[in-house]
C-alpha cells in the first residue's frame, strides 16, 4: 500500500480500537459489542479495494486479538477481519464510485452476520464455546443491530477520508461524486456530483464568454 493508505490506515484502526475497548465494551449492552472496528475496515476497503481491504483487516484483527481484555486465541479475529476486508473491498466498482447506500449498507449487513457466524466458526474449531452461552441468534441480532446504528456515521466520513487522502483525479474530474457523497445523497433526491459538476461547466462557460467579449473590444 502507498505510504498515504498505510499512514491513515493505522491512525483510524488504532483510534477505532481505542474506542471500541475504552468506551463501546464497557456500555454493557446486551449481546454483542458495537464493532467500531469492522466499519473501519469496511469504509477503507469500500475505497481501497480487496487487496488492501484484506491486509487493513489482517492488521486491524491482529491488534484487536493481542489487545487487552482480549482472552481468544491470537489470529482469530485477524482472520475474521481479513476475509470481510477483502470481499467488502470487492463491492467497490472500478471506477471507485457508489452512487447510493444500498450497497455499502447490504455490505455492512453481510459484515455483521458474516463476521459473527465466523468468528463463532473459528472458535467452534478451537474449543471455544463461549458463544453457545450467550446465544448466536442472539449475537447475530444485536451485531447487525448495532452495527447499522453506527454505520451511518462512521463509514460515511472514512470513506471520505480516505479518498481525500488519495488524491484522486477522478474524483475532481467527476466533480466530487464519490462515494461518500453517493452514501449522503442517497434518499434525499440530490445529485451532490452531478450540481458541482454543473457549476464547474457553468463557470467555465462563462469565463469563455467573458474572454470573447475582451477579444470583441480588443479588436475594435
Amino acid at each position: 500500500m502507498r505510504i498515504n493508505r498505510t499512514l491513515l490506515s493505522i491512525a483510524l484502526v488504532v483510534v477505532a480500537l481505542v474506542v471500541q475497548v475504552s468506551v463501546l465494551a464497557r456500555l454493557q449492552l446486551p449481546g454483542a459489542v458495537p464493532d467500531l472496528l469492522l466499519l473501519t475496515v469496511l469504509g477503507l476497503a469500500f475505497v481501497y479495494g480487496p487487496v488492501s481491504g484484506s491486509l487493513i483487516g489482517f492488521g486491524a484483527g491482529l491488534l484487536a486479538d493481542l489487545a487487552p481484555p482480549a482472552d481468544h486465541a491470537a489470529g482469530r479475529y485477524a482472520l475474521v477481519l481479513c476475509v470481510i476486508g477483502y470481499l467488502a473491498g470487492l463491492v467497490r466498482p472500478e471506477n471507485g464510485q457508489l452512487k447510493s447506500a444500498f450497497a455499502p449498507m447490504a455490505a455492512v449487513v453481510g459484515a455483521a452476520l458474516g463476521s459473527t457466524l465466523l468468528y463463532a466458526g473459528v472458535g467452534a474449531l478451537v474449543g471455544d464455546t463461549a458463544a453457545r452461552h450467550v446465544g448466536l441468534g442472539s449475537l447475530l441480532f444485536t451485531a447487525l443491530v448495532y452495527d447499522l446504528l453506527l454505520a451511518p456515521f462512521t463509514v460515511p466520513l472514512i470513506m471520505a477520508l480516505a479518498r481525500r487522502t488519495e488524491n484522486d483525479p477522478l474524483s475532481e474530474a467527476s466533480g466530487g461524486n464519490d462515494v461518500a457523497a453517493g452514501w449522503l445523497a442517497s434518499g434525499t433526491g440530490l445529485r451532490i456530483g452531478s450540481q458541482r459538476g454543473g457549476l464547474r461547466v457553468k463557470a467555465a462557460r462563462n469565463r469563455a464568454a467573458r474572454a470573447g467579449r475582451i477579444k470583441g473590444v480588443k479588436r475594435l
